[in-house]
């Protein structure tokens, strides 16, 4: 992974104290944290945005983060974003369930556990790194077998062009041919004539 192309990360709170804190927990090397304070500004940058992982909080004002995972699931660009669910709520409210149920991969309850949550990351960015450069070696293969295809057009053509002069060749040796024969035939015919009759 070169420092040109991180993964990028996006964290969705209301709450400002909340992203800093996850922002502080997730960022490193390799890696850019966008943050968004509404499921409507989330949105946006995932229109400007390929991301590694979604960090939402469920709940916020306006959008909340279940609507959110169900507008990312109903769209092609962000369908295949992994989400991760982040929830103050206790587990007895079965937020887990429908978090689940809207596309998640994990879910988390805080307060959150530093390193669990460092580890999940590194998995999804270990991923995207995996996936973008299976990517790349995908388009860099594709580029070969394109200047291949185009390699055996251009020998076909020189093929063919070889076949073209080699039958030209033959016909007009044939011709040479020929046309020497004739006067030598006539020469031959001429002689054979003049040995009869001589005779």
């Amino acid at each position: 992974m070169s420092v040109q192309d991180p993964s990028k990360l996006l964290i969705v709170d209301d709450l400002p104290e909340n992203l800093r804190a996850l922002d502080a927990l997730i960022r490193g090397e390799g890696r850019l944290v966008y943050q968004a304070s509404s499921g409507d500004e989330a949105l946006a940058l995932m229109l400007q945005h390929e991301f590694a992982l979604a960090i939402l909080d469920v709940q916020m004002p306006g959008m909340d983060g279940f609507e959110l995972a169900e507008l990312m699931r109903g769209t092609e660009r962000t369908r295949n974003i992994p989400i991760v669910f982040v929830s103050a709520a206790g587990r007895e409210l079965n937020y887990a369930f429908k978090g689940y149920e809207s596309g998640a991969v994990d879910f988390l309850y805080k307060p959150l556990d530093s390193d669990a949550v460092r580890s999940k990351v590194n998995v999804f960015v270990t991923l995207d790194q995996q996936r973008r450069q299976m990517q790349r070696q995908m388009a860099a293969l594709e580029r070969s077998r394109q200047e291949q295809e185009t390699l055996l057009r251009e020998l076909n053509q020189t093929q063919e062009e070889l076949q073209r002069s080699l039958r030209m060749r033959d016909e007009f040796m044939s011709l040479v041919a020929h046309e020497l024969r004739t006067p030598l035939n006539t020469l031959f015919l001429e002689t054979q004539m003049r040995t009869l009759q001589l005779k």
